[in-house]
């Protein structure tokens, strides 16, 4: 009896198990979806690759438009063109054209000019090349700003920017749009915390008698200051023809320092402003006053081709107050890292002061063009 059942049960499992021929079928079914996948995976790699060098071909192209005649029926026809490779020039700023670039110190700075001096005692604490006369680009808002205070013009006035605020010199961008409405604080504020150029053209045209009696009355300014190598044309900084010694500049920096208003609006890290019946946010154009290790009380930044990257500050370093000043910078942020070599420096001062400039020898003659305008 129990031979049987087990004969019974071993036909039963035998009747259930697939025939060979069905195996077959099925090991070449899987072999055949297995190909179809690998060829599939194979064609979307070659299309990708094909796409892929098609989008670099376009980066390398554009569409041209032409009109073409034919048959004496005018016709528009799209042809790819090679584009053109950009070439950076380098760029040559007027301290490099006076061979001040060649010159070194012991921080090894990638400014040109350097400056720091104990506003207290007055010692000067680092000297580089600091009596020559160098554009000095949106530094000059700094004496904006101090002429327009000076000047106890209305701060509520609401001043407009007008068609002759656009910058027609090197065509800088700005957000303020021609018929904005802001009033003259908001104004000196964008100006300094975020260097805006129509904002501080639009503060020189509206002081009595127009731009002219307002750069007049800034290098009025700048005499009051015995800053003697120093000269005004605009109000916003764009003129390579604002020209001044990096001696010149701290005795701006000390004079700014003194205003309140100036203090505050060029430490700024940013500030929503009313322009008209919108609101705009700005922010600061020198990340260290966001720094916790910089105490600063007054700075600006500038830049334009011919001065380089420029930074003045008067900050406390080492329980002391120092004015910085550093012209013809050359890299994004090398501006700033030149001052934060000088404060790691004044921490640990143990030397006397430091004085280099440019010699004969080292091609550091200044041409005369770069000298102060009469």
């Amino acid at each position: 009896m129990f031979k049987f059942a087990l004969s019974a049960l071993v036909c039963a499992f035998l009747s259930m198990a697939p025939s060979p021929e069905v195996l077959a079928a099925g090991e070449g079914q899987g072999a055949r979806h297995y190909g179809e996948t690998a060829k599939k995976a194979q064609i979307r790699k070659r299309s990708k690759i094909v796409l892929n060098k098609t989008k670099r071909r376009a980066s390398r192209e554009r569409l041209e438009r032409r009109v073409v005649t034919a048959n004496g029926k005018r016709k528009v026809i799209y042809e790819r063109v090679a584009r053109k490779a950009r070439v950076f020039a380098p760029i040559v700023t007027m301290g490099d054209l006076a061979g001040l670039h060649r010159t070194r110190d012991p921080l090894d700075l990638k400014s040109s000019v350097a400056f720091v001096l104990d506003e207290n005692s007055s010692e000067v604490l680092f000297e580089k090349n600091a009596n020559v006369a160098l554009p000095i680009a949106s530094i000059t808002k700094l004496m904006t700003g101090l002429v327009v205070v000076e000047a106890k013009q209305d701060m509520d006035e609401i001043l407009t920017i007008t068609d002759e605020d656009v910058d027609r010199e090197k065509h800088s961008t700005s957000r303020l749009k021609v018929g904005t409405r802001m009033t003259r604080a908001n104004m000196l504020h964008i100006a300094l915390m975020s260097s805006e150029n129509r904002a501080a053209s639009a503060l020189g045209r509206h002081y009595p008698g127009g731009l002219p009696a307002f750069v007049n009355a800034m290098n009025a300014k700048a005499r009051a200051l015995g800053m003697n190598d120093t000269h005004y044309v605009d109000s916003s900084g764009l003129s390579s023809r604002n020209v001044a010694s990096a001696r010149d500049l701290a005795k701006l920096v000390k004079a700014a320092s003194h205003q309140p208003i100036l203090r505050e609006y060029s430490t700024a890290e940013k500030a929503i402003v009313q322009a008209g019946r919108s609101r705009m946010q700005f922010g600061t154009t020198n990340y260290l006053v966001t720094r916790p290790e910089w105490q600063i009380g007054v700075q600006k930044t500038g830049f334009i081709n011919e001065a380089g990257r420029c930074l003045v500050m008067q900050a406390v370093v080492a329980g002391r107050n120092v004015v910085m000043v550093f012209l013809d910078s050359k890299g994004k942020q090398s501006r700033t890292g030149d001052a934060n070599r000088m404060r790691k420096w004044l921490e640990t001062l143990r030397a006397g002061p430091v004085t280099v400039s440019a010699l004969p020898e080292q091609g550091g003659s200044v041409d005369a063009s770069l000298t102060a305008a009469p």
